[in-house]
């Protein structure tokens, strides 16, 4: 659900701003409305040294394990370095240290590129090829194709003075001595005059690997330092915090008072009323929120529907005032993605990684919410892939045949069709409970009829269809009931969409909504076929990969052989299978959500999150 707010508007001396917003940091519940903010080349420097200070904890933190590890296997022995004065000094410089290491791996990659180049030519003389050319012998390099060389040595021979220096299987380097400023015609590429032996370029090569290695020292510092690092990034995060706040606020009195907007949590809203009335020097009014208002949202939701938060805040969180639906669309979510995956074998993995998460993250957090969404959807795939009788592509009916499996390809079609009918038309009857609960049933009449007409229509038409013991008696397509609740439905939708209107308006409207329903609609069903083509390409793909590894097999060979063959091509193909399949079950049923659920549901997004002033922390 949404957390409902109180709004509050400040009014106080602008000397006063800063430290009124550090008060209300210190409490941690207030959201105050930056809205309009434009950044001055400071505030962009200021975001910059912020992205750069959380990129330096996430380089360190990587670094300081990588050390960890290697010392762990004797790679290199345990170091200790002294932290850094200040989290300042630390990040000036680690800065300098990544600044001299990619100027040495820059060097370093171009040195090895020039040795790949000498290498062919062994050890060189560039200053006596120098002192020859300047006695009139000019040394010219070349390199050919192997065969081109051989074929055309002789000939070439007989024009020109030529010196084969090294071949390789493919490649043969040689070098033509002429005089100065002679033309010379081969199929063969000239090379450029090497200006060092190979030699000399390993010698540079490992004088800046050693410079490299030496600031490993500073690396080392910078990370004995993180805690004074994350500390910094936390007060930059403060500071430009502070610079949207007080940029944003209005002047009033040629600039002598400051009027703020802010929000707060309405359970909360008593601890910012305290400090408002000891806090000297500042005027404010608390209200309810208007809908013009841009109220921040902040969603509470319960255990279960707080795992599929991550879903919903992909798209956008719900605006204040309307319902949330996440709780929702989160069954519906596990469903969808059983649906697609719909094998228990690849179920069990994601149930293994899902636990394997939660262990690695014991802490609430992004992490955390992750790992529970992974294990829910791993266990609605592993009951939907044991309901279907599908086992990394084992039709496991052949095995127990006792056991009646659902028979997915041949039935699930219709059933897509039917959870999405089902989807829409409950998205549908909460838009009608949201739209009756803010402005009264008289505005929710002509959704009601169009829902009445479906739900009719999906009791006589659409049960029977999928099994004629459904049929609902004396409610069929021809009987009266049926045509009467149409009627009604149709006078609802038609005469009643808008109240207070021309009645011969209403029904050129309704005749319109009916034209952009029945159409929508059509579509909006279609969409859930994808359920079914998703979980049977997965489940055909993975049929594919055993019949591949089967095949490979030669007749009559032993269990050893059999797995030596198999394993190797199971692993690959089913590992693929399941990370594509994976994907498409992540993503198809976040499509179905957002788009066919939301919109029939009336989704309405919200601007901006609620986000209080709050001490900044630095990430380790």
């Amino acid at each position: 659900m949404i957390a409902r707010m109180s709004k509050y508007d400040f009014v106080l001396f602008a000397a006063q701003s800063a430290d009124f917003i550090d008060r209300l940091r210190e409490l941690g519940l207030v959201d105050i409305t930056v809205a309009g903010w434009e950044p001055t080349e400071e505030d962009r420097q200021l975001m910059l040294d912020i992205e750069a200070g959380n990129k330096a904890l996430d380089y360190l933190k990587a670094w300081t394990e990588e050390r960890e590890k290697a010392s762990k296997e004797g790679k290199r022995p345990a170091e200790a370095a002294a932290p850094y004065a200040s989290g300042a000094e630390a990040f000036a410089e680690y800065l300098r240290t990544q600044r001299e290491a990619a100027a040495a791996r820059t060097e370093i990659a171009r040195l090895e590129k020039t040795a790949e180049e000498l290498r062919p030519w062994g050890d060189f003389d560039a200053a006596r090829a120098q002192k020859l050319a300047d006695e009139g012998i000019v040394l010219r390099y070349f390199s050919a194709q192997r065969n081109t060389y051989d074929k055309a040595l002789n000939e070439w021979s007989e024009q020109y003075a030529i010196s084969e220096i090294n071949r390789s299987d493919s490649t043969v380097w040689f070098v033509v001595i002429a005089a100065p400023g002679q033309e010379i015609n081969l199929d063969a590429q000239e090379m450029k005059a090497p200006q060092m032996d190979i030699r000399q370029a390993e010698a540079a090569i490992a004088a800046e690997q050693t410079k490299l290695e030496a600031l490993d020292a500073d690396f080392a510092r910078a990370a004995a330092s993180q805690e004074l690092l994350a500390a910094h990034v936390a007060s930059l995060k403060e500071r430009l915090q502070g610079t949207k706040v007080e940029a944003t606020a209005q002047r009033a009195a040629d600039g002598t008072l400051a009027i703020m907007e802010g929000w707060a949590e309405t359970e909360t809203s008593g601890k910012v009323d305290a400090l408002l009335e000891e806090y000297p020097n500042v005027v404010y009014l608390k209200s309810d929120p208007t809908p013009e208002d841009n109220t921040p949202v902040k969603l509470k939701n319960g255990w279960y529907a707080r795992i599929f938060e991550l879903v919903g805040d992909m798209y956008a969180r719900p605006r204040y005032g309307t319902l949330d639906l996440t709780p929702f669309f989160a069954p519906f979510y596990m469903l969808f993605f059983g649906i697609c995956l719909n094998d228990a074998g690849y179920g069990l993995i994601l149930l293994a990684m899902g636990l394997w998460l939660l262990r690695k993250n014991p802490e609430p957090g992004m992490m955390r919410q992750a790992a529970w969404f992974a294990t829910m959807c791993a266990g609605a795939t592993i009951l939907f892939g044991g309901f279907c009788g599908s086992f990394f592509g084992v039709n496991l009916q052949e095995y127990f045949p006792s056991v009646p499996f659902f028979d997915f390809q041949g039935k699930f079609f219709s059933i897509a069709l039917a959870i999405g009918v089902v989807q829409i038309l409950f998205g549908m009857l909460i838009s009608i409970c949201v739209t009756t609960r803010t402005f009264g049933i008289r505005h929710a009449l002509g959704p009601l009829g169009w829902f009445v007409m479906l739900l009719a229509c999906v009791i006589a038409g659409g049960l029977p269809m999928l099994n004629p013991a459904w049929a609902v008696p004396g409610f069929g397509t021809s009987s009266v009931a049926f045509y009467v609740v149409l009627g009604i439905g149709a006078f609802l939708m038609l005469f009643l969409n808008t109240p207070g209107r021309n009645p011969l308006l209403n029904v050129g409207s309704g005749v319109w909504n009916l034209y952009n329903n029945i159409t929508g609609l059509l579509s909006d069903v279609l969409s859930y076929i994808r359920l079914f083509a998703i979980g049977l390409s997965g489940g055909v793909l993975a049929l594919v990969f055993n019949s591949l590894a089967d095949g490979f097999v030669p007749e009559g060979a032993n269990i050893a052989v059999r797995i030596l063959i198999m394993l190797p091509i199971l692993l690959i193909g089913h590992g693929i299978n399941l990370f594509m399949s994976t994907i498409s079950s992540f993503v198809h049923p976040m499509r179905l959500t957002f788009v066919e659920f939301y919109k029939n549901a009336g989704f309405e997004m919200a601007t901006r999150n609620f986000e209080p002033l709050q001490k900044a922390k630095g990430e380790k």
